[in-house]
């Protein structure tokens, strides 16, 4: 829906356009930039850590499929498999420490991922806290629960998409530093611009996706506060 409604008195509807809405969320972003921007580095850190594991397996998959000696010798040095059987290690055993390691790396992104997702939860939570007169006034004005609800999942939107931006550009960076000063200019020769690009995609969605799923609860009891009890707080 491009449009938000405001039911005032009588049963009369005032329509809002959808750009008062990104205004109202925008302002209160502004209003309270301090506490926007501790969730926002939460998301920041978050998204970095992801970005930083998918680039550098794509960038590692890469250098392994190019196939060369002195890659393959410079992987070898840095501790990653490729597929021989130095040291009488059999392809099986390196496998199976590609596949724990791999675990282990899913463990780490999920974890992180939770921590994020509980920290904006608990950001948007005190903002709601903060807010009692604001989500009274309007509520006693004639805004309906879609309407409040509306309001913080923008904000929560509006976070989601500049952290996971800042966070991406941050974690691809800090890979391509560290692949730089291990493989050199290997990394430009066969650097996988798909898989970068793949990469790039799924970090903003799962950014994003992370944002709103933490800012559902904070909404739905911001959008469920009774008028009158939200302008008799002293918060």
């Amino acid at each position: 829906m491009s449009e938000q409604r405001l039911q005032v008195a009588g049963g009369r509807e005032i329509v809002l356009p959808m750009s008062k809405a990104v205004e109202i969320s925008i302002r209160s972003l502004k209003i309270r930039f301090g506490r926007s921007l501790i969730t926002t580095s939460g998301i920041i850190l978050a998204i970095a850590f992801l970005m930083s594991v998918w680039s550098s397996n794509a960038l590692i998959g890469s250098l392994k499929n190019a196939n060369k000696s002195e890659i393959n010798l410079l992987l070898q040095k840095n501790g990653i498999e490729t597929g021989s059987t130095e040291g009488g290690r059999s392809s099986a055993e390196a496998k199976a420490q590609a596949q724990e390691e791999s675990s282990k790396q899913s463990w780490l992104i999920g974890l992180s991922l939770l921590v994020c997702v509980v920290g904006i939860a608990n950001a948007m939570l005190m903002s709601v806290t903060e807010r009692f007169r604001e989500i009274g006034t309007m509520k006693c004005l004639g805004a309906l629960d879609s309407f409040i609800i509306k309001l913080f999942l923008l904000e929560s939107t509006f976070q989601g998409v500049v952290g996971t931006s800042i966070g991406i550009v941050i974690g691809l960076l800090m890979t391509l530093g560290l692949t730089l000063l291990a493989y050199g200019s290997y990394v430009f020769t066969y650097f996988p611009v798909g898989g970068i690009l793949q990469s790039v995609l799924a970090s903003l969605v799962a950014g994003t996706l992370l944002s709103l799923v933490g800012a559902m609860l904070p909404a739905y009891k911001a959008a469920k506060m009774e008028p009158v009890e939200a302008m008799r707080s002293d918060t």
